[in-house]
């Protein structure tokens, strides 16, 4: 028997679910959900086989909330996202219910399960995470754990990033926050008009800067508001110069 969870802010969609699951005996939904935060404590607690996933839900969407666990489960989506976007989806063999969907659509996405969990690939779900985190809709905002809590950082309150061993230091106003991502994940999901790579271990807000100054040799340092001094190392100073158009 295999563990089941669905989480989507629209209850006649969970019901439909259930409902056509009941075509399938060795599905189990053990626990029903009607936003992210409910379903990440769902997944935590119960660590399913298989989640049914809505994309757009209040508070933090699916990808946010998937981002979120160490090791995310299975994933089916249950959604009305964008075609566009669904593309990336199939790219990495994670199926998707475009809503609304059929009892024959939704056995066609479970057959689709068993067979990969037959070839097994435990990657997927992170090789989907990293397509869609660079589409245009996802990099908005920053979604970390504080703690117990959970801080949803808008972009554009971010000055700098620093590389800081197996995490990323996400710096704002209000002090830094920690995130499990490499700098080279940050470099291809922001914003690359706004965030630029201006060193290997930094990534700076440019609507932060106030100015660059020379720093021995072929370096520079850029300086921003908060009077934070961010390396700028020669190729880092190409980028800025073509994004800030000097």
């Amino acid at each position: 028997m295999s563990k089941v969870i669905i989480i989507d802010d629209e209850p006649l969609a969970r019901s439909m679910t259930k409902e056509f699951l009941q075509k399938h005996p060795s599905l189990d939904v053990i626990e029903e959900c009607n936003d992210g935060f409910e379903g990440l404590k769902a997944i935590q607690t119960h660590q399913p086989d298989l989640i049914f996933l809505d994309i757009q839900m209040p508070k933090i969407n699916g990808f946010e909330m998937l981002e979120l666990l160490d090791n995310p489960p299975s994933v089916i989506f249950t959604t009305a996202f964008d075609e566009y976007a669904i593309k990336a989806f199939e790219t990495h063999a994670i199926d998707y219910l475009l809503k609304p969907f059929t009892q024959e659509r939704f056995d066609q996405a479970i057959a689709k399960w068993n067979e990969q969990q037959a070839n097994s690939n435990p990657s997927q779900t992170q090789e989907l995470l990293e397509s869609i985190a660079q589409s245009p809709a996802q990099n908005q905002r920053i979604v970390v754990k504080n703690g117990s809590k959970i801080k949803i950082i808008p972009v554009h309150d971010v000055h700098y990033l620093e590389a800081a061993d197996d995490y990323v230091k996400i710096h704002t106003a209000e002090g830094y926050f920690l995130k499990n991502k490499t700098m080279t994940w940050f470099e291809n999901t922001l914003d690359k008009q706004h965030f630029v790579r201006s060193h290997r271990s930094y990534i700076v807000n440019v609507q932060q800067i106030t100015r660059i100054d020379p720093y021995e040799k072929d370096n520079h340092v850029a300086i921003l508001r908060s009077q934070v001094h961010v390396p700028v190392s020669r190729n880092g100073y190409s980028k800025l110069k073509n994004v800030l158009g000097i």
